[in-house]
């Protein structure tokens, strides 16, 4: 969510750290601001809105220095104004946070009460005065902040400077991902290796508990706080970086126009002809042999791609599947049982909830003597959720700025057939010739989607008809109910109207009495066993006046006629259609955007990491 960049160089470093801030613009924010070390004193920018308002304010006042830290705010605590915008300061520290403080209200009542005056909202300004009070019974920065960090309670990452201590930064990585920027005389700390990448391409990957005092010639890393330890460095590979729209006007366009390649390149890794490649998660065969069921934990866009390999799960390769939302699931107490196979899908790899609910369950699974495996499904592999399971496999995706997901979506889809498919083939559920058939239409989904992207034209037709919409229902039945969750999910994020998904067979059962002359309704029509319910569904829909949108398989029979426009999707294997019809919703939902004048990659009030619960 929010975004933290900083820095100790040889170099003036304010331009690196406005760069680094824009190159997390896609993460979601409201304010941003930077604090900056020149003469051992401390020069602040702060401005509501977007990163270029800092940037002008820094070019206008010369804001100069070689050790400093920025930031990206989405509000938590505290409305987005310039006072509650990071960097906060207290007498001679500045201080940048993301994640919560939670017991930030006892810590400010206690300030309070020692003479300290707060001119913020946040929980962030407690972190600020926590240090300067302790550099009153402490000699170094370091030591300092390494008494505080016992105190503060929740999931956070920081970044630490002072005007006495001007050529070193300290760094704190609890519950929130920091990653640190090895450079030759010089060192940086960011929330997303992307922000760095422009200026090094080598990595230390924080663990949970580490604190880190940067110098320009030195890192050194401290374990759960006091302990000296090594962390290794990983040259990350340059071509990670390549992340600008060319010749797309959003993000979201170019990333969805990317998913042929993208599907290719993560099918790519597991397939050698129409067969498994031998060496494709091998070294989790034995723990894939063991399972009885397997339980996906996920959020949002990913938890739908869950929903769609629990039907693939049982009706491919008879292995039950359960799935649930990571923040239900880390706080209900679920019985863990011995046999399973825990998978944790997310895009970024941190995903705040996600994170929590697989910590939980491998403690207690310790705890009780149970038998369990672990795999992530991810688009970042050297996330938390890769690093800290047992087993992993990427989605090749390549970087999604947009924050309404797209590419990641279908590959993460494509990424939980492959794994089924392993997991049937260990466990001999499925023949070489059921794999075989599978693996082919693997191979060709790429050339339908890129067909299925020629349909564009037409829906940016019909999406002139949604614009003065207010609320609008998708229906599908079986693994399209899932995509009608996507679709709706996805025209609410960045067109701000109110959709819902439903499975149309629950029509009867509420959503029937929404349907009228003003509402919109999408339908999701492969060629399946379950057309002609649905085809009896949409005669429900058109009884009641509604206006039928419908994406249907190009030999569905499904005809245009008044009230009902046809998109012509082409036809794909029932076991891959979801990916396919992701496309038609991805694309009306952006149009719809487009035309309705909101902001596609960045919309009001959401993130693309939800690092925070």
């Amino acid at each position: 969510m929010c975004g933290i960049v900083g820095g100790v160089a040889e170099r003036n470093i304010s331009d690196i750290l406005i760069e680094g801030l824009k190159r997390l613009e896609y993460r979601g924010y409201d304010s941003a601001g930077l604090a900056v070390i020149h003469h051992n004193q401390i020069f602040r920018e702060r401005r509501v809105g977007k990163v270029v308002n800092l940037e002008q304010a820094v070019k206008e006042h010369a804001v100069v220095g070689n050790t400093g830290i920025a930031h990206t705010r989405w509000a938590t605590h505290g409305k987005p104004t310039e006072a509650n915008a990071h960097p906060h300061t207290s007498n001679k520290v500045a201080v940048v946070h993301n994640g919560i403080v939670e017991n930030y209200a006892e810590l400010k009542e206690e300030l309070e009460q020692l003479g300290y005056v707060f001119s913020s909202q946040t929980d962030t300004e407690v972190v600020a005065h926590l240090v300067c009070e302790a550099l009153k019974t402490h000699t170094t920065l370091l030591s300092a902040v390494q008494s505080v960090v016992p105190r503060l309670k929740g999931a956070f990452a920081l970044g630490i400077v002072h005007a006495d201590f001007a050529d070193e930064l300290i760094t704190v990585r609890e519950g929130s991902p920091l990653v640190i920027g090895v450079g030759i005389g010089e060192h940086f700390i960011g929330s997303d290796q992307l922000a760095l990448l422009p200026i090094t391409n080598r990595f230390m990957y924080l663990e949970e508990g580490d604190i880190a005092r940067l110098t320009r010639t030195s890192v050194e890393v401290f374990a759960h706080g006091n302990q000296l330890v090594e962390r290794p460095v990983k040259e990350l590979d340059a071509t990670v970086s390549t992340a600008s729209k060319g010749e797309y006007k959003h993000y979201m366009l170019k990333e969805i126009y990317e998913q042929p390649e993208a599907i290719q390149q993560t099918i790519s890794q597991a397939l050698n002809g129409n067969a498994l490649r031998d060496d494709f998660l091998q070294l989790a065969e034995a723990d894939f042999a063991k399972i009885q069921q397997i339980q996906i934990i996920a959020c949002g866009t990913s938890y739908h791609a869950g929903m769609i390999a629990k039907y693939w799960s049982e009706q491919l390769i008879d292995v039950p599947c359960q799935v649930e939302i990571a923040s239900e699931f880390r706080y209900r107490s679920p019985v863990i049982i011995d046999g399973t196979l825990y998978i944790c899908i997310s895009q970024s790899g941190e995903t705040a909830d996600t994170l929590a609910a697989l910590r939980d369950t491998q403690k207690r699974a310790v705890a009780k003597g149970v038998n369990i495996a672990t795999m992530t499904i991810c688009n970042v592999a050297t996330s938390s959720m890769v690093r800290e399971t047992d087993h992993h496999l990427l989605t090749l995706a390549g970087p999604e700025i947009g924050v309404a997901s797209t590419k990641a979506f279908t590959t993460q889809l494509a990424a939980l057939m492959l794994l089924l498919l392993k997991i049937g083939h260990v466990k001999q559920r499925l023949s070489a010739t059921q794999i075989a058939d599978i693996t082919s239409e693997l191979w060709h989904c790429p050339k339908v989607l890129l067909d299925t992207l020629q349909q564009n034209n037409e829906i940016l037709r019909l999406s002139e008809l949604f614009v003065e919409k207010q609320h609008c229902l998708f229906l599908g039945r079986g693994t399209h109910y899932p995509i009608a969750l996507e679709g709706a999910l996805k025209l609410k994020e960045i067109s701000y109207i109110h959709a819902e998904g439903y499975a149309a067979g629950e029509l009867k059962h509420g959503p029937l009495a929404l349907v009228d002359n003003d509402m919109p309704v999408v339908i999701l029509a492969p060629k399946d066993d379950m057309l002609d319910k649905l085809k009896s569904n949409m005669e429900e829909v058109q009884a009641r006046g509604g206006e039928l949108f419908v994406f249907a398989d190009e030999h569905s029979g499904v005809k245009g006629k008044e009230r009902q426009h046809v998109v012509s999707i082409p036809s794909v294997n029932e076991w891959l259609a979801p990916i396919v019809y992701s496309i038609p919703v991805q694309l009306l939902s952006y149009h719809v955007a487009v035309l309705r004048g909101t902001d596609v990659d960045q919309p009001r009030n959401l993130a693309k990491s939800v690092t925070v619960e």
